[in-house]
Formats: structure tokens, sequence, C-alpha cells
């Protein structure tokens, strides 16, 4: 789901391609073949806090690769889980006891000895933050010695396993809130060598580290908009820039595309609940929309809308229909009954519901109310923009009016129950189902902001909860089917990760692991090399 932490200044303009081309010694310029030159922020982009794991550096809604971090856990190209400071681990038969063991071999950065207390303190700080990976079943995390933590949950969560990958490990004898992110200590692949905000930050390879070490000792990457990403592809001076799909079917010498398959979804919630006043979560959200209130008009936009066209059109393509939330490569997904583009259809659902057009203005209306709503989207996400208008486009064939509009979150957040909102989910973690669905967090956050009210889903949640994890994707899958049935989403795409490749550098497409909403394009940063090169990655 979309975090505001993760949300930072971009500098768009061609001063930073003058500032980037200065830090590669100009454009074309040649550096080190142990050297890599990257532009791969598009999604997560600069950490507002810098990169500090308790305040969500790292984290993606599924664990991705913070570089900078050592975590308990993580997740190989066939998404199973595998150690990394973690030598076993072993689950209580209820789910609400996790004890694991680690390793007695790993330093920090700055030579001093990670122990469990470490890992015990970064994961009660995480939860005290509550910026990063969903931490609110635990109760605490607690060091029974220096090399074994338990934690020890509030309520049974078979998902939890999950959020052993989603914590960077900093050190408790070291760790500022106020400074940790600026120059922080860690015990991962890479360490900070320098930040120049707005600009790019430098990471130098951690000599000390314990696992498999890269070949490349030296990574830059730049902060630049889209455009500016695309122009430094260009003139050469980058090896490996992430681009909106727009860019995805032009042809730059010396570079290749590369492309991947997401669980990364793109959907519009639609309020499920009239507009009474009312007031909902923590932040007391005004919630409701008495167009979208109507379940009829949710049905008629899920059927009525071409998903295909949509895909072709506003994600070039690049991208797989969705119609259920859930990307296929996910062991709970399921197969959707709906059938879209079917015009004449949601047209006839609209009528049978009293939206008719009496005045002649192509708008349907019922009761006095106008069939028309805004829909928002993140105005620094191009896809979503384009998803949105064309959206709009199609709707009107069925005589709905949708007015897209580009927001910054800080506008969203405060109607983000009230209107149409163009999302960005996909994890690893089956519990995102109950951050969509679950009527017990509707409102609060970034949780269920359509505000479903369906007790049957939560039921099925906590079914969930308590099961074996693979025992219980089909009780996910059910929660979800459940859910769907009313239209609380008008789910579209998951999107494909673009990339133009220097020709020199070779991303090892084979070991790349599932790209969860934001991507994890250095998940596999230990198999990146360069192409007809000798040196060797650990000298």
């Amino acid at each position: 789901m979309d975090k505001k932490y993760i949300i930072g200044a971009i500098i768009a303009v061609v001063a930073v391609i003058a500032i980037a081309a200065v830090a590669l010694g100009g454009g074309n310029s040649e550096h080190a073949a142990d050297e890599l030159v990257a532009c791969v922020a598009a999604h997560g982009e600069e950490p507002e806090y810098g990169f500090d794991p308790m305040h969500g550096w790292g984290y993606h809604d599924s664990g991705t690769e913070p570089l900078i971090q050592s975590t308990i856990l993580k997740r190989d190209e066939n998404n199973s889980f595998v150690n990394d400071l973690a030598t076993d681990y072993q689950i209580s038969s209820d789910y609400k006891t996790y004890t694991v063991n680690i390793r007695d071999d790993v330093k920090f950065t700055d030579d001093t000895k990670l122990t469990a207390k470490d890992v015990a303190f970064s994961y009660n700080t995480a939860k005290e933050f509550g910026e990063g990976a969903d931490l609110s079943s635990m109760k605490e995390a607690k060091a029974t010695n220096d090399t074994q933590v338990v934690f020890t949950l509030e309520k049974s969560d078979s998902t939890f396993i999950n959020k052993l990958t989603d914590v960077g490990i900093v050190p408790e004898a070291n760790y500022n809130n106020e400074s940790y992110g600026q120059n922080p200590i860690g015990s991962g692949p890479y360490k900070l060598a320098q930040w120049d905000k707005g600009q790019q930050f430098i990471l130098e390879r951690n000599e000390n580290y314990y696992g498999e070490k890269p070949f490349f000792k030296k990574i830059t990457n730049l902060f630049l908009d889209s455009d500016a990403a695309f122009a430094a592809v260009k003139n050469g001076e980058v090896d490996i820039a992430e681009v909106p799909v727009s860019y995805a079917n032009e042809t730059v010498k010396g570079y290749h595309l590369e492309y991947f398959d997401s669980i990364d979804v793109r959907g519009i919630s639609l309020p499920t609940q009239m507009d009474e006043g009312k007031q909902i979560g923590s932040d007391n959200n005004t919630y409701g929309n008495n167009v979208t209130g109507d379940e009829a008009v949710r049905e008629a936009l899920n059927i009525g809308i071409d998903r295909q066209k949509l895909v072709d059109g506003a994600l070039n393509g690049y991208g797989n229909v969705s119609y259920t939330g859930v990307a296929n490569q996910l062991p709970w997904a399921f197969n959707s009954t709906i059938k879209d583009g079917q015009v004449d259809q949601a047209k006839s659902i609209l009528e049978n519901a009293g939206w008719k057009d009496t005045d002649g203005d192509g708008i349907r209306e019922k009761d006095g109310v106008k069939a028309s709503f805004p829909v928002y989207y993140s105005s620094s996400a191009t896809e979503r923009q384009a998803l949105a208008v064309s959206v709009a486009e199609q709707a009107k064939e069925l005589g709905i009016e949708i007015t897209p509009e580009g927001k910054s979150w800080d506008d969203i957040d405060p109607v983000r129950n009230q209107v149409g909102v163009v999302w960005g989910f996909g994890s690893a973690d089956p519990y995102e189902i109950q951050h969509q669905y679950d009527s017990r967090v509707a409102g609060e956050g970034y949780d269920n902001p359509e505000v479903l009210n369906d007790t049957n889903v939560d039921k099925y949640i906590d079914s969930a909860m308590s099961q074996d994890l693979n025992s219980s994707y089909s009780s996910w899958s059910q929660a979800a089917q459940e859910a769907n049935s009313k239209y609380p989403f008008l789910w579209i795409a998951t999107v494909d990760y673009t990339y133009f490749v220097d020709d020199s550098l070779d991303i090892s497409n084979g070991t790349h692991l599932i790209y969860p909403h934001g991507g994890d394009i250095w998940g596999n940063i230990y198999d990146w090399k360069r192409v007809n090169t000798t040196e060797n990655a650990t000298s």
C-alpha cells in the first residue's frame, strides 16, 4: 500500500541532469567495471527520513532488500523464505510465539557485534514508530540470550513469518532517531558512503559482510523524475534506469529493455457506504459517497469497463488484467466471475436500479443525484493518471461521469474514504487482504479505504490467521472472493516494471525476486555482474 513516509522530494529539473553528469564525470563517461550507476527509485523515491528501517527504509509491502541492513529472513526467486540472520526458527502451534535463533558471527559496520538484543530492539522500535512493517499483532520481541529472540504476539497470526523479512536490523547501542537515517550503521552487503539530498546516494560494498559479496563495489543511485531518467539513458549516464511504461517501446543504442511481471496491482476504490456525514478512523475522516454507495454503480463499472483496453492503452501493453486485486502468482489467487466490457449489460443494471438520464446531458441521475464522482490519483504517478483518465473516458459510455484529479497524498488523505482513489497494492504477505477489506480496520490510515462492512469477510480473515500459513491460503482466498462480490474496488491490472539496462550489465533475470508494490530491483543484487568481465566478485 502507498505509504507517506516514502514520498520524498524529487528534483525534476534539468539542473539535476547536470549534477548527475558531474557526479559521473560527464555524459557517456567511463567508470570502473565494478561500479554501478542507477536510477531506479521511481517508485520508492527518496526516503524522507533517510536510510532508517525504523522509519520504513527497506520495507515496501513485503520486505524488499534494504542493502545497508540485514534482515532475519529473505525471499528467494521462488518466493520461499531463506535465512539471512536466522539460523532456524520455531513457531508455536497457536501461532502466538515465534522463536528465532540468529548467527553469532555478524558485525555492524562500526565493528560492534550484532546480537539478539539488536534484533529485539529493532522490532520493538519499528512497532512503536508504526511506519513500515505491520507489527500490530506483535506484543513484544525479547532476547533470551545473544543468539535467540522470541516474538510474542497478541493474537494468533500465521502470517507473522512474513514480517521476519520486513525489518532491517539497527544497533541498539548506537541508534539515534534523529540522526541514524543520515549515517546508518548496518550489517548488510553495502554501507552508505554519501547522500546528497535530492540528487543521489552512493553505497560502497561492506567488505566485512558475512554473506556472499556482490560483484559491484560501488552503487550510485540518482534521484531523477521519469523524463530526466530517460534523458540520462539517452546520454549514456546510467547503467540501469527504471522508466514509466510510456517509454518502454523506445529504442536506445547500447541499452536493452528488461521488463518484469509483478504482483503490484492498480485499482480504484469505490466507497461502499452512503455519505451520511459520519466519520471514521483516528483521523475522523468523513466517509461515504452517494453514487458509489449504490452497489449497482459499482457493479456496472466492474462489468462495463474494458480492462484489456486499459492495459493496451494506459499501460502501453505492459501489464496483466486483474479482476480480483490478487495477482495470479500468489497462492491465494482465484478466478473471477466478472466478464468485463459488457456495456449494454452495465447500462441495464443502472437502468433497473433507477439511474436514468432524464435531462439528456449524458449523465445518469437518481433521486436528484448525478452519477458523477471524482477519482483522485497521485500526481507524481504517470500510470495512475493514465488509468484514471482512460477509465473516465470509458465510463462516459455508461452514463457515469468520473472526474480524474491529480493530487498530493496530503490532499488525498482527508477525502480518501469519500472519493474514488487509484491505489497500488501488492504483497507476498496475504495479510494485505486484511488491510484491504477488514471492517475492523476501516478508515485507519489507508486500510479498507472503501469502508466495506462484511462480517463474513472478517470471519474468513480470523480463520486464516489461526491456520498453518500454507493451509490458510484458501481462507484468504475466500475472504477476497466474498469482498469482491460487493465490488468495493474497480480492480484494473498488475503493472510491469520496465528498465533500460546497459548492454554490459547482466541483472540475472533467472534469480529475480517477485516484484511487490514498489518493486524490489535490488533483491538479487548478489547475482548482478558485468558481461565479459573477469573481475572476481570477492576481490
